[in-house]
C-alpha cells in the first residue's frame, strides 16, 4: 500500500508550486492550514458565528443561497462569455469521437488552463451521446490549496460562471452532508479552488444550463478515506448520474518522461484495480524521476472511482485523448504536465443479487465453423495491425452471420509457446460479438496488467484462443458446477472475479479447489469467501487458432 500523507484534520498540503517556475495547474500561491473538524458543522448557528476564524460553517436553516462566483475566470479560462463559448465550440469541433462505446459512466478529464488542456477536456466530454441527460453530475477534484479529512460538498448555493449559473442539487448535497461524516461543508476550500470551477463551461456547453451537479471537493489523502466516499456514493453511480473526475496527470517531469509516466498511470487505471494503481504511482514517484511532483494531482478523487468500477464485469475503460502542456500551449518540453481524457462506460448488464433465476434470459446460440474462423480472422488481424501500426482495422458487419452481430460477452486469450501472455474479456456487453473479440484482443495485447504489452517480433509465436460466453445463472450449491463445461464468476460486494472453463481442466483442480482458488486469487475475498458470496457459472464455446495458423 502506497504511504501518502494527510490521514488526521491537520493536514500540511504536500503540493506547492516552484518559485519562477511555470505551473499548468493552477498559479502559484501561499501553502495554508485548515483544521475541518467535522463535529463543528452541526453546531448551532449563533455559537459558530463568533468561533470560527479559518472555516466559514453553513446552517441548512439560512434562506438565502450564496453564489459561488467564478474564481479563475479571465486566467484559466475567458472571462467574456462569447469568446468562452468560441473557444469551446472550437474545441469540440476538433475533439475526438466515437472512441467510447455504451452508455458513459464516469470521465476522467483534465482541469488546467484551456490553452493547454482544454481540447483534450473536449473529447473526454464530447464520448457522451447526444441523447444522454444525466439526472445530475457529480463532479470529483481535489483542493488544491487545503488539506482536511474526507471531502467538501458545497451546498451554500449554486455557482456563476460567463456562461450562466450553474445549479447544484441542494437537497441531495445537504443530505449528503448530514448523513455521513466523510463529507462537510467547507466554504473557504471551494472558494478559490479551480478543478470544479473549470469542468462547469464544458458541461454547460454540452448540456446547457439544464443541469445539475454535486461539488465533490477531497481534501483527504487516506486511501481509507477514498473507500468511504466511494461507499456514500455508491447509491449513486448509475445511469441515471454522471461521474467526472477532475485531474491532470504528471507534473513537470520532461517531455518524454512525462509520456512513460502518464501511460504507466492511464494503464494502471484501465485495470480498474486500486491496488494497482496505488502500486503503480508509488512505483513511479519511486524512481526519482528528476522534477516528477506527481503522477496524477488528484489520485484521491480517481482512487474513489475506483473503489466504485473496481472488478465490475460491466465497466469498459477506454483512453480517449492523451496530451501534456509540450504538446498544446508551451514551447518549453523540459517541465510539462501531463492531460489524459478517459471513459468508463457500461457495455453489459450487472447482476441482479437478489434473483434467484437466471440473472440473463438470453438463450445460448450456436456458432458455425466459419463463425470461429471468422472470429480468428479478425481477432488475428487486429492483433497484428495494432501491434505493428497502432492501427484498429475497419470491420463490416454485412459479411457476418447472426450469430457474430448479436450482443454477447467473450474472453480473448493469447499464448506464447505453451504460457499465457494476456487475457482479458468481458460479460454479455451491449454490443455485437465481432466487435466484442476486436476489442478484447486489443486490451489482451497491450492492457493486461500482469504482462509487458505484445511486442512485433512476438506475433509469429502468439497463438490466439478466443471463449465466447453463455448468460450467467445464479447458483446456491457448488455441486451444480460442472468442472470443464462451466465457469465460475464469483461476486461478494465491491469484489468480484472469475475462472474460465479450461481453467478447470489445464489445472486438474477439484470443485472446491476450482471455487476456492477463485475466491482467493480473482476476487481477493479469501479461500472461504466463497461461502457467502454470490456465485453464478457459465459456459463457453472454446477455439483456437491452429498450430502453425
Amino acid at each position: 500500500m502506497i504511504s501518502l500523507p494527510g490521514t488526521g484534520n491537520n493536514i500540511l498540503i504536500l503540493q506547492t508550486s516552484i518559485s519562477n517556475k511555470k505551473n499548468f495547474c493552477r498559479p502559484p500561491f501561499q501553502i495554508k492550514r485548515i483544521k475541518a473538524d467535522r463535529k463543528m458543522k452541526n453546531l448551532p448557528h449563533l455559537i459558530l458565528s463568533g468561533l470560527l476564524v479559518f472555516m466559514s460553517c453553513h446552517s441548512q436553516t439560512d434562506e438565502k443561497l450564496e453564489t459561488r462566483k467564478p474564481a479563475v475566470a479571465g486566467a484559466f479560462y475567458p472571462a467574456d462569455a462569447d469568446i468562452l463559448r468560441g473557444d469551446l465550440e472550437d474545441y469540440f469541433a476538433e475533439a475526438k469521437v466515437n472512441v467510447t462505446t455504451g452508455h458513459v459512466q464516469a470521465l476522467i478529464v483534465p482541469h488546467a488552463g484551456y490553452v493547454y488542456s482544454g481540447a483534450v477536456a473536449a473529447s473526454g466530454y464530447n464520448q457522451i451521446a447526444s441523447e444522454n441527460n444525466y439526472r445530475r453530475i457529480f463532479i470529483l477534484a481535489s483542493s488544491h490549496r487545503y488539506s482536511f479529512s474526507g471531502a467538501a460538498i458545497y451546498d451554500a448555493g449554486h455557482f456563476e460562471t460567463p456562461l450562466g449559473q450553474a445549479k447544484i442539487d441542494l437537497q441531495l448535497a445537504r443530505e449528503l452532508n448530514e448523513k455521513y461524516d466523510i463529507f462537510t461543508f467547507n466554504r473557504q476550500a471551494h472558494e478559490q479552488e479551480h478543478s470544479i470551477e473549470v469542468q462547469l463551461p464544458f458541461l454547460q456547453y454540452r448540456f446547457g444550463n439544464d443541469f445539475t451537479f454535486i461539488p465533490v471537493l477531497l481534501g483527504t489523502h487516506s486511501a481509507g478515506d477514498c473507500r468511504k466516499i466511494a461507499e456514500a456514493l455508491r447509491p449513486y453511480f448509475n445511469k441515471e448520474n454522471l461521474f467526472v473526475i477532475s485531474t491532470d496527470f504528471s507534473h513537470y517531469p520532461d517531455y518524454d518522461q512525462a509520456c512513460v509516466v502518464d501511460k504507466q498511470t492511464a494503464e494502471a487505471i484501465a485495470s480498474n484495480s486500486t491496488e494497482l494503481f496505488l502500486n503503480s504511482i508509488e512505483k513511479s514517484m519511486g524512481k526519482n524521476i528528476p522534477n516528477l511532483a506527481t503522477c496524477v494531482c488528484a489520485w484521491p478523487a480517481v482512487l474513489t472511482l475506483l473503489y466504485l468500477t473496481e472488478n465490475d464485469p460491466s465497466i469498459d475503460v477506454r483512453f480517449v485523448e492523451y496530451k501534456n502542456s509540450g504538446d498544446l500551449g508551451s514551447t518549453d518540453k523540459s517541465r510539462v504536465v501531463g492531460y489524459h481524457a478517459i471513459s468508463f462506460s457500461r457495455n453489459g448488464k450487472t447482476t441482479n443479487a437478489g434473483d434467484k433465476e437466471q440473472t440473463m434470459k438470453q438463450e445460448l446460440f450456436e456458432l458455425s465453423e466459419k463463425d470461429k474462423e471468422d472470429l480468428l480472422s479478425i481477432a488475428r488481424e487486429t492483433l497484428t495491425s495494432y501491434v505493428r501500426d497502432r492501427e484498429i482495422p475497419p470491420l463490416k458487419e454485412g459479411g457476418f452471420s447472426p450469430a457474430l452481430i448479436k450482443p454477447c460477452g467473450a474472453f480473448v486469450t493469447l499464448n506464447k509457446e505453451g504460457q499465457l501472455r494476456g487475457c482479458i474479456g468481458r460479460f454479455d456487453p451491449d454490443e455485437a460479438l465481432y466487435k466484442v473479440v476486436q476489442d478484447m484482443t486489443i486490451s489482451a495485447a497491450t492492457r493486461d496488467y500482469r504482462f509487458t504489452p505484445v511486442t512485433y517480433p512476438e506475433l509469429d509465436d502468439i497463438e490466439i484462443e478466443i471463449s465466447v460466453l453463455s448468460p450467467m445463472t445464479r447458483i446456491y450449491d457448488i455441486d451444480q458446477l460442472v468442472l470443464g463445461k462451466h465457469g465460475i464468476y464469483i461476486k461478494k460486494g465491491m469484489r468480484t472475479g472469475t475462472f474460465l472453463p479450461q481453467v478447470a481442466e489445464k489445472t486438474g483442480w477439484t470443485r472446491e479447489e476450482f471455487v476456492s482458488r477463485c475466491a482467493r486469487d480473482k476476487a481477493g475475498i479469501g479461500w472461504d469467501g466463497w461461502k457467502d458470496a454470490e456465485l453464478y457459472i457459465y459456459e463457453a464455446f472454446i477455439f483456437q487458432e491452429a498450430h502453425g495458423k
